[in-house]
């Protein structure tokens, strides 16, 4: 009798939008599908509070298909987590519309096209993790706005460009993991305001240059791998200066000869 009665509260434009995503991403051959004539307190992955759409979890469901622009008329939605699928195209722009939205995993997919430019709309965002897909073309500066983001994971796509400097807005994040694109760029300074950093992982890029002096203060850090990259410099001793390491990786030319000197030039332009 609850089912019957959350079934009826749920508003129609919801509704619309579960059965959109349904017909978009071939609903009939998913793992495990909607019997749509049963309440939606019983269709698989979609969890309801106060008759709303809360989250949405179909990973590993052999969705096949593209995110239908209705997405955006799920507007409690917290959680959207369609991961392991086989979905594909651009997102779509009202996406970025889910105010309410704190996680977005959309990893191991085939999406394509750029990161929308305005993803820092999102502002309760704490994890975003878009790896393993085809997204290219640069960051968008606007992620710097996402102030709760603890999880950044873009790898293994085809992004492009430099790190934005905006990054260095995030104080919240524990996760920067971008190994496997073509990143190219110096390692900015800024990157010390990060200090809740767990794990730094920017292998397999084309970064270069020096590694700020300021990585050092990230006491937090438990993983930092830097790998196929073409940073300048002996690093040997910097793992000596960071007490939680666990994983630690950098090419083999920058652990040999004399003792590490980080970047230092900061400090002699303060005069």
């Amino acid at each position: 009798m609850l089912s019957a009665f959350t079934f009826a509260d749920v508003s129609q434009s919801e509704k619309d939008a579960l059965l959109a995503l349904y017909n978009a991403t071939n609903g009939k051959s998913w793992n495990t599908s909607w019997d749509i004539d049963q309440p939606i307190s019983n269709w698989y992955g979609v969890t309801l509070e106060d008759d709303k759409v809360v989250a949405i979890n179909l990973s590993f469901n052999n969705l096949d298909g593209k995110l239908p622009s209705e997405i955006s008329d799920f507007k409690s939605l917290r959680v959207l987590n369609l991961s392991f699928n086989k979905l594909k195209g651009e997102l779509p722009i009202s996406l970025t519309s889910l105010s309410n939205l704190e996680e977005l995993k959309l990893f191991s997919n085939s999406f394509s096209g750029a990161i929308p430019s305005n993803i820092g709309n999102l502002t309760n965002l704490k994890t975003l993790e878009l790896y393993n897909n085809d997204f290219f073309g640069e960051i968008p500066s606007s992620i710097g706005k996402l102030s709760k983001l603890e999880s950044l994971i873009l790898s293994s796509n085809q992004l492009i460009g430099k790190l934005p400097s905006s990054i260095s807005d995030l104080k919240s994040l524990k996760v920067l993991s971008l190994f496997d694109n073509s990143l190219l760029g110096t390692i900015p300074s800024s990157i010390v305001e990060l200090s809740q950093l767990e794990e730094l992982v920017l292998s397999n890029n084309a970064f270069y240059g020096n590694l700020p002096g300021e990585l050092a203060q990230l006491s937090n850090l438990k993983t930092l791998l830097l790998s196929n990259n073409g940073f300048k410099g002996n690093y040997a001793a910097l793992k000596d200066k960071l007490p939680n390491i666990v994983d630690f990786d950098l090419d083999e030319a920058n652990t040999k000869g004399s003792l590490a000197t980080l970047d230092a030039e900061d400090d002699d332009d303060d005069n």
